[in-house]
């Protein structure tokens, strides 16, 4: 029991715990309400939806709806345990990508840690309870099998063959298993660069590709059970390929380096490329193949960071520990450790306990500040004060509320917009920025889909156009949303007012204010 408790496992638990409790966070993620309420659907209906029944903008379209399970397993997760479920699972979820990613590097328990947490900072701005989720994990379960020694050049396994229903599964959780796919292709070719430069012996790379373009084809084939049947194939180069979610969806763009959340990614990228050129050791073809491939990836759409992140951290590890081994001040690291005293055991097991509290105590006070959280991010006050007033629809939304409002007043109204931006497909987008901007035209765009009411945040150009636009008028406002209505303009104006002291009743109270003037309005963009 006291070896159990030596120094270096006591560091690996406590790395593990300190990863989850950095991945434990509220739910932020603007479509997570959809899903949630296509979860629902599914549960109630034993369907799939495959046509557009959200928004009456297209209503009746195509609608491949890829991340199904997700769906089923966010509605099933929060009618149990609430939104407590969903922050464990994923933090879960999310740490396990990590560990994992720990596990295949060399240089444990110490210089491994130190990447992986670098690497898990890097794609923190992507972290959620979202289906992409799911991804991470399943990426990160991919190259434990098909890279789990980044140090050898070992044939893979039978242990290959679980990543066939691992797929399987994948398909149906979300279109990321095109991921999956490419890590394969990218291992076959890999192979072969290996062994046109001798890096390899021929027949041992021969074999290792012979295996593993067995292994992609039928991964490929069992894609297609799944709800959509082959549409999933195309889907996700019909993604990659859209303009429209480039222009205006941040995470599809690349990421932006002035700014603070892209940072470790940044510094990432410069550690592993900088430590492979100052390696002593060259490295293989196909290593450098995987690491330019997923390092393009990740330059392309921030949203792909992770596959880079999972695939540098262990090359690092290597690097650095191949580095380091020379150093005589850093024998310590490799000196076998000793069976630690009774005090020190119990002073590492008090550390253990610590963290596992503090992980408590972290998931307690994100869920705890979930409503806040959810305030903080959606209209609540303005869709009670819509679900209870009921203006006229349809009504024209801002995009990130689409989903949330889905939730919150399907099907009393359906939404003109919402996070689904490959059903819309890009002529709608770029429509629906230019209205959402107030360009010339968006008078039009009102008329056509006859809109009725709309809710925006209150300093974007529509708010400000709407402010002025006779026959419109402002029903509701707070800081963080207005609700416009279609009327003779009466200069009257409903606004929050909070309670004067607290209730166990949730209360949302409306006072009257004639014409009060709003100034400081400025246009604000879609990102």
């Amino acid at each position: 029991m006291i070896r159990m408790l030596s120094t270096s496992r006591v560091f690996v638990v406590a790395l593990l715990l300190g990863l989850f409790a950095l991945t434990a966070r509220g739910v932020r993620d603007p479509d997570f309400w959809w899903h949630l309420r296509t979860g629902q659907y599914i549960a109630q209906t034993h369907s799939v939806p495959h046509r557009d029944i959200y928004s009456f903008t297209n209503e009746g379209r195509q609608w491949i709806t890829h991340e199904w399970l997700s769906e089923l397993i966010f509605y099933g997760i929060y009618l149990s345990t609430g939104f407590a479920g969903l922050i464990v699972l994923f933090g879960l979820i999310i740490g396990g990508a990590f560990a994992l990613t720990y596990f295949r590097s060399t240089g444990r328990p110490y210089l491994a840690g130190l990447w992986v947490v670098l690497a898990a900072l890097a794609t923190a701005p992507t972290w959620g309870v979202r289906p992409q989720m799911f991804s991470l994990l399943l990426t990160s379960v991919f190259l434990f099998v098909l890279y789990r020694r980044p140090d050898t050049t070992e044939v893979p396994g039978r242990n290959i063959w679980w990543l066939v229903p691992l797929t399987l599964l994948w398909a149906n959780l979300h279109a990321g298993y095109a991921v999956g796919l490419a890590l394969i292709g990218l291992a076959i070719v890999g192979w072969l660069s290996d062994a046109a430069t001798a890096s390899v012996p021929r027949d041992e790379a021969l074999r290792a590709v012979r295996l593993l373009a067995i292994l992609l084809v039928v991964c490929a084939a069992v894609v297609i059970f799944n709800p959509n049947g082959t549409h999933l194939y195309s889907y996700p180069f019909q993604t990659l390929h859209s303009r429209a979610m480039q222009n205006y969806i941040v995470e599809w763009a690349s990421p932006d380096f002035h700014l603070k959340r892209f940072q470790p990614f940044l510094l990432l990228l410069f550690a592993t490329f900088g430590a492979l050129a100052l390696s002593p050791r060259r490295e293989r073809p196909g290593t450098v193949l995987l690491l330019i491939a997923t390092a393009y990836a990740g330059m392309r759409s921030s949203r792909h960071i992770f596959i880079f992140a999972l695939v540098a951290a262990p090359l690092l590890a290597k690097y650095v520990q191949a580095w380091l081994n020379p150093q005589k001040w850093v024998l310590w690291m490799n000196t076998p450790e000793k069976v630690p005293t009774r005090s020190k055991a119990m002073l590492n097991a008090a550390l253990v306990l610590g963290m596992i509290a503090f992980c408590v105590a972290r998931v307690s006070m994100v869920v705890s500040r979930q409503p806040a959280t959810e305030a903080q991010n959606c209209p609540v006050a303005a869709v009670a004060f819509i679900d209870a007033q009921r203006p006229a629809g349809p009504f024209f939304n801002y995009y990130d509320w689409g989903g949330y409002f889905i939730w919150k007043l399907y099907p009393t109204y359906r939404v003109y917009v919402d996070g689904r931006a490959d059903l819309y497909g890009d002529t709608f987008m770029n429509e629906f920025v230019d209205t959402y901007r107030a360009e010339i035209g968006w008078r039009k765009t009102f008329d056509n889909y006859q809109i009725q009411s709309a809710l925006l945040p209150p300093r974007t150009s529509l708010a400000v156009a709407l402010r002025r636009e006779p026959g419109w008028k402002n029903i509701f406002e707070d800081k963080q949303a207005v609700v416009f209505t279609r009327s003779e303009p009466t200069g009257v104006t409903f606004k929050q007012v909070p309670p004067e002291s607290e209730s166990t009743f949730n209360l949302l109270i409306w006072e009257v204010d004639l014409g009060a003037p709003v100034s400081g309005v400025s246009p604000r963009q879609i990102r």
